[in-house]
């Protein structure tokens, strides 16, 4: 979904973690400075686990961040043109860490924070930002929780209500009678999404046979795998991290379960199918954005210029869609700073309620709640080592 040949900027700070110190007092007036060379600088923090069990899939975003940071380095602020810094923070996939990294942004006087990867640091984030008055636009982080009661969180992704519920209705449009939830107790992104899916597959009228949960950091799932077998679910609806993924896919299949395992979007990552071999295979899951049918003239370029960009990044030249939300939320930061015609973060807060974009994921507006008004999720299985179109879905 997108084209552009890649300009290799040398823009290191925007490209390299910055770990900053110290912390700072509430300011809603955002940092603008002047580089040697004169040009004025406006900072855009960058709030993402890079490190944890989430790791994986935040590197992805980031690189997308990135490679809208190339793409477009600067940023027009009345008539004065602004070089944007990009100053990266690892929230390290742990709510404390989340903490220590939001306040890391603070004291940094940033305009505005992209992220979080991960519902949980995002929200226990949150609060952080709000006091300090600091707009924040989260990329995939998809829990209720992220902008509830916080009049400076946005997102550009849709949520876990609408995604549960799409899941749902693939599930019952594949004749599947009867289900079987896997969560992980204290994650919000699986607990939440877990919840939704079984609600609404009960009000498709299917039957929750098995409800089973798992620790953090867990590796042995076959306990829970055997009580679910008992029960010869239509399928298995599991939530989860890249970490434990293919643990729970390749399990099960040992086990001998041949019910279809779904999750939602954190599943599409190439490196579950490596780590699940020819397990992953039938694998379901929802997510953002498929590559294959450019939304528009910015998903076109998107596309062509990104693959070489994951490339030289070492990764796998097939688009992730947390890559494309990073990339998205980027500009709808720009829009809301050129919106305000200002570095203060409560104008460009003001200005983040107003914009519309043209994304590589589409259309994107914000509700009264900062959530993208987003109707549409792309349905993918798992074939032959590769993530495979089936359909898109709304609900019904």
């Amino acid at each position: 979904m997108k084209m552009k040949k890649v300009l290799a900027l040398s823009l290191t700070a925007a490209m390299s973690m910055t770990l900053l110190s110290g912390c700072s007092g509430n300011s809603n007036s955002g940092s603008s400075s002047t580089a040697g060379d004169g040009e004025k600088v406006i900072k855009i923090g960058v709030f993402e686990p890079i490190t944890g069990e989430n790791g994986g899939g935040g590197f992805q975003e980031v690189l997308g961040m990135r490679y809208a940071n190339q793409i477009h380095p600067t940023v027009k602020i009345g008539n004065e043109e602004y070089k944007v810094e990009l100053v990266e923070v690892d929230n390290k996939s742990d709510k404390t860490e989340a903490v220590n990294a939001a306040q890391k942004l603070v004291s940094e006087k940033v305009s505005i924070v992209l992220g979080s990867y991960g519902s949980g640091v995002a929200i226990a984030a949150g609060q952080i930002f709000a006091d300090a008055q600091i707009p924040a636009i989260g990329a995939s982080c998809t829990n209720p929780q992220v902008t509830q009661g916080n009049d400076f969180y946005f997102r550009v992704c849709f949520l876990d209500p609408f995604q549960g519920t799409v899941m749902a209705n693939y599930a019952a449009d594949q004749n599947a009678k009867t289900a079987a939830v896997i969560t992980q107790l204290g994650d919000d992104y699986s607990s939440g999404l877990g919840s939704f899916f079984k609600s609404a597959f009960t009000e498709l009228g299917g039957s929750i046979v098995s409800e089973e949960q798992f620790q953090t950091n867990q590796t042995d799932f076959k306990a829970i795998l055997t009580n679910i077998k008992a029960k010869n679910p239509d399928i298995i609806f599991a939530p989860s991290s890249i970490t434990t993924a293919p643990l729970i896919i390749k399990q099960a299949r040992e086990l001998g379960i041949t019910a279809t395992i779904a999750a939602g979007d954190t599943w599409e990552n190439s490196t579950i199918i490596e780590n699940a071999g020819s397990s992953a295979d039938g694998v379901v899951l929802s997510t953002f954005f498929d590559e294959a049918e450019p939304a528009n003239d910015e998903a076109a370029s998107f596309i062509n210029g990104f693959k070489p960009y994951l490339a030289s990044n070492n990764q796998e030249e097939i688009i992730p869609a947390v890559s494309a939300l990073g990339y998205d939320a980027y500009l709808c930061a720009l829009k809301a700073i050129e919106t305000a015609g200002s570095t203060d973060t409560t104008a460009i807060r003001d200005a983040l309620k107003t914009i519309s974009i043209d994304g590589v994921t589409g259309s994107i507006s914000f509700d009264e709640n900062g959530d993208a008004n987003k109707d549409m999720a792309f349905i993918k299985t798992i074939e032959d080592g590769q993530f495979k179109f089936l359909t898109t879905t709304t609900i019904k």
